[in-house]
């Protein structure tokens, strides 16, 4: 669940990031997702754009604005940096798209994305956040979050509690047209110097091309990933 600074307007503008960070969308959209008011909304997303934080795309809907992206430059992240290092080989090695999603609250953010440079692709941009409730990433995050968060997002998963055992059990997630239709995924955790799962790394793309149980081609990959990731951490 988000956390709230006690400062209003600033909770408020973060509520907009957020929203927009899920989807691009216009002023009645962002309304319903926020809960803001319309003229509340509406200053708090202009205010943003002003400084950069969102932009408009090509149909005049907010989006993650560039100054995000630029000052994120500036912070030293050691998961990113592992991540510059390890991504680029597993795309080369799958050919598929690749990404790193973290846990936050009761969403997954992709932190890191690579797309292959031909053939159809699933595109996730870094920043979005997408939800715990279905995915290969989805499952490798929850069957190692907290127990309290676990049994809160699965009351609306497409998986229960035994699909989580079984991840916990052989170390990597499959999933097959949960997420989006016509796409399947790999996922596997990462884990940082302590041993505790901080992030998963996926390689998504077309059920036609990964099948509808990527995990027999893809696992070994996706685990060995997640093991160069682990020691670079």
């Amino acid at each position: 669940m988000r956390q709230h600074s006690g400062i209003g307007v600033l909770d408020k503008a973060m509520a907009v990031l957020y929203a927009v960070a899920e989807h691009p969308c216009g002023l009645g959209e962002l309304c319903t997702r926020t809960g803001l008011p319309r003229a509340t909304a509406h200053r708090l997303a202009v205010g943003l754009e002003v400084h950069r934080l969102l932009a408009r795309d090509t149909n005049g809907l907010w989006r993650p604005g560039p100054a995000l992206s630029e000052l994120a430059t500036t912070a030293n992240d050691p998961l990113l940096d592992a991540a510059a290092a390890v991504l680029p080989r597993l795309r080369e090695i799958t050919g598929e798209s690749v990404q790193l999603y973290r846990l936050d609250g009761h969403s997954r953010v992709c932190v890191a994305a690579l797309e292959p440079a031909a053939g159809l692709r699933d595109t996730v941009p870094v920043g979005a956040r997408l939800p715990l409730t279905a995915g290969s990433a989805a499952k490798v995050l929850l069957a190692w979050a907290d127990p309290e968060v676990q049994r809160t997002v699965l009351l609306d998963a497409v998986f229960g509690e035994r699909a989580l055992a079984e991840v916990r059990r052989r170390g990597w997630a499959q999933s097959a047209a949960e997420r989006a239709a016509g796409v399947a995924s790999v996922s596997a955790p990462v884990r940082d110097s302590g041993g505790n799962v901080v992030a998963a790394v996926s390689v998504s793309g077309p059920i036609d091309r990964m099948g509808r149980r990527p995990g027999a081609r893809w696992a070994a990959d996706l685990v060995a990933a997640a093991e160069a990731l682990h020691k670079r951490l």
